[in-house]
């Protein structure tokens, strides 16, 4: 009887250890004094040394979505890395938190070494940026569990933020101002509407170029989510925020209120910031209402800054200087009692 090896059920144990060799200095590179220990342990090491009085360690967990598929279908990898650690940024930097160390998981039907490189290198790229390490991770190969050169994405970060400084939203009061940051286009949501829209309803071509979006929808598509952490961390040391929201799945109504007290409501007004023509786009081709575009896209706006109107102005004067684009789009009301948590005015 032939021998059967672990490779004749569809396993290359071979490229797996040539995807280790190609990502090990893109994640090293994003090891500082903290990472103790190097790659290939069980488990990831860093040092709690320079942590806040009274740390508290906050965590988030995400994937990338349907937004992979039209990584697949462009074959481009090296953005999906970047959505992943930002996104996760972002979740934990409204609670004040800056972010440690980051861990990611890749699974997939047949390993790619290329492609596994490209992922963890954009992966590696984000944490540089945000001063976080790439602590650890998984690539699984499981034959016959993906589609041919499909897989998986998903990250953990951990954060930490001492207690006295910790964004609640407890300090939220009526006549704050609201400060929304533009984003750089769907970020990680919305994918799946989006893709049917404009890819199977409308037919449009990933390569197509668009005179309003002034580039290829594909480019449009894949352009990375913003972190905002670079921007909001030093703000967090000088002003008084009261509240910050990250506008992700579930758009406005289904992130704001997981914020903002049950007592007052958030009044936005629509026409106050730019919408990026990608949304255009998307409600023209699919004739998809303003409602459920608000509820499922964050129309322009990645994250929402709350803060007490005397500090509103300086807040957005530093923001832009750091290279956000600033809006002021609203404020915090008291909320009655047939009233909706977000209420938008034209």
């Amino acid at each position: 009887m032939k021998e059967t090896r672990y490779s004749d059920a569809g396993v290359d144990i071979s490229a797996a250890n040539e995807a280790k060799k190609r990502i090990a200095s893109a994640v090293k590179s994003t090891h500082g004094p903290s990472v103790l220990g190097g790659m290939g342990g069980f488990g990831g090491l860093y040092s709690a040394e320079n942590f806040p009085p009274e740390p508290v360690l906050v965590s988030s967990i995400d994937g990338v979505g349907t937004k992979l598929k039209i990584a697949f279908q462009l074959k481009r990898h090296d953005t999906v890395g970047l959505d992943i650690v930002n996104h996760c940024i972002n979740d934990i930097l409204v609670q004040g938190a800056r972010p440690l160390f980051f861990l990611d998981y890749l699974a997939t039907g047949k390993l790619q070494p290329g492609v596994v490189e490209q992922v963890v290198g954009g992966i590696a790229e984000a944490c540089r940026i945000s001063g976080c390490a790439l602590l650890g991770g998984e690539t699984a190969e499981m034959p016959g569990f993906y589609a041919e050169g499909e897989y998986d994405l998903a990250g953990t970060i951990v954060g930490v933020v001492g207690r006295a400084n910790i964004v609640t939203g407890n300090e939220i009061s009526e006549g704050d101002v609201v400060l929304g940051l533009g984003s750089s286009g769907l970020h990680t949501n919305g994918y799946s509407l989006a893709r049917k829209v404009l890819l199977e309803m409308a037919g449009l071509a990933l390569d197509r170029f668009h005179e309003d979006l002034g580039r290829t929808l594909g480019e449009e598509l894949l352009e990375p989510h913003r972190s905002y952490a670079p921007s909001l961390l030093p703000l967090l040391s000088r002003l008084p925020v009261s509240g910050m929201v990250h506008i992700t799945g579930g758009g406005f109504g289904g992130n704001i209120p997981r914020v903002v007290p049950a007592g007052l409501k958030t009044v936005l007004r629509v026409g106050s910031w730019s919408i990026p023509p990608v949304f255009g786009l998307i409600a023209r081709h699919g004739n998809v209402p303003e409602e459920e575009m608000f509820a499922t896209f964050n129309m322009g706006l990645g994250m929402i800054v709350i803060l007490p109107p005397g500090h509103a102005d300086e807040a957005a004067a530093e923001l832009e200087q750091a290279g956000e684009k600033v809006f002021t789009v609203g404020h915090i009301a008291r909320r009655g009692e047939k009233d909706p948590a977000v209420q938008f005015l034209s």
